[in-house]
């Protein structure tokens, strides 16, 4: 059957595919009514591209409009890609999920982590949310010996709950990939998935691309700290209140995962600055539109091929369909939620009706997701970024996505 394609509906530019218009209508609601300041949307379906959206400004100050190939950095979808990487070390006999980290990386094992295995690294579960060495995010960006020694040297929080590595993570990850892929994870991705998947996504961001980054728009320090304290004190039981809690608290485990590195004088500012999006920080300073972020999800959602080249074998992919590591409440977000084999894994009918989903949100709203069941891959980039830990533009665009009737 003839696909029809739609204009987007004002004052978003773009189409959507029929029975997509629900997904579509929410996108534009949310530059009517303000919400965003620029965004875009991107959704495959059975390898198809059905939705793609943009809208807004991708700088408030001068007016350029937020175009479909707008890119902008990502946060934590990074750890995404970086888990598409991992698993492709996997797929190919390189790393296994069962051996200790010191395995590959001898030094890791001091200070009562010799046990600690590649499974339960990279689900979070193995008592290194924090890291007590101060360091900064300069040091971060060249993965500096002083940051080295300070991951060897550091004593996991016992008990070793399941707490989300925010920033440790990729420091972690980067350092076991590039002793197995004597490369680093950004070089890897573009030549063994990217390039070929025709994504956008770089983790390194050549100076050609500094012409189409739209600026950031975090939140101020007031406005956090007012909603924070609002859903402390009036919302305490919510997720965002039990998270406004747990980072107000003082030596917190949150607030100690979320400090260090220290950001410097900007903060959430310095993620706009040129030396971020070249560096390759596998937590969170990959760049790309959200086409290049729903592209590389495409061999994750259709069984390991996309258009005749097969990425990995069915056999790496079935895992990860199951809820591997899972926490009513994670000593870090405060809900539940898990990670399999780096792989974000939501509660039911967060980012969807399948628990076989899986991909990852970035902080202030962002998504990078796909859903094996449904066939589907998104990808959510947007510049005002949202203070509380699911963006609810984020949410009611997968729940307008999932209202489609083309998904019914």
């Amino acid at each position: 059957m003839l696909s029809i394609y739609h204009p987007a509906p004002y004052p978003a530019s773009g189409s959507y595919a029929d029975g997509f218009h629900p997904v579509a209508f929410q996108f534009a609601k949310h530059l009517l009514d303000g919400d965003e300041i620029g965004a875009s949307l991107a959704v495959y379906h059975g390898g198809r591209l059905v939705v793609d959206l943009a809208g807004g400004f991708a700088d408030s100050a001068t007016k350029r409009p937020f175009q479909r190939d707008t890119r902008i950095v990502v946060f934590s979808v990074t750890k995404g890609f970086t888990a598409m990487a991992l698993n492709l070390l996997a797929d190919r006999g390189l790393l296994d999920w069962d051996a200790p980290v010191s395995k590959y990386w001898p030094e890791f094992a001091k200070n009562g982590k010799a046990h600690i295995t590649m499974r339960m690294l990279f689900a979070h579960q193995a008592g290194l949310a924090t890291i007590d060495t101060r360091l900064t995010l300069e040091e971060c960006l060249y993965q500096t010996e002083r940051i080295r020694r300070a991951l060897e040297d550091q004593t996991p929080q016992t008990p070793a709950i399941q707490a989300y590595h925010a920033i440790t993570f990729g420091m972690l990850a980067r350092e076991v990939f590039e002793r197995i892929a004597s490369e680093s994870i950004g070089t890897f991705l573009r030549r063994e998935l990217f390039e070929p998947l025709g994504s956008d996504v770089y983790l390194g961001t050549p100076a050609e691309l500094d012409h189409l980054f739209a600026t950031l728009y975090p939140p101020s320090s007031r406005t956090r700290i007012k909603n924070g304290l609002f859903a402390a004190l009036f919302h305490g039981k919510s997720t965002d209140g039990q998270m406004a809690r747990s980072v107000f608290a003082r030596e917190s485990l949150a607030r100690r995962a979320f400090q260090n590195p220290s950001m410097g004088p900007r903060g959430i500012l310095a993620m706009n600055d040129v030396p971020i999006r070249r560096a390759e920080l596998a937590w969170g300073s990959a760049t790309a539109s959200a086409n290049g972020v729903a592209r590389a999800y495409l061999p994750f959602a259709l069984g390991g091929s996309f258009e005749g080249r097969r990425y990995l074998r069915q056999e790496t992919l079935d895992p990860l369909s199951a809820r591997e590591g899972w926490s009513e409440q994670d000593g870090i977000l405060q809900k539940p939620l898990g990670w399999n084999r780096g792989f974000l894994k939501e509660d039911d009918n967060v980012f969807g009706p399948n628990r076989e989903g899986f991909g990852h949100a970035g902080m202030g709203g962002a998504l990078g997701w796909c859903d094996p069941k449904a066939q589907i891959t998104i990808g959510y980039a947007m510049n005002r970024m949202d203070w509380r830990v699911r963006s609810p533009r984020a949410l009611a665009l997968t729940k307008a996505l999932y209202a489609s009737p083309a998904l019914r």
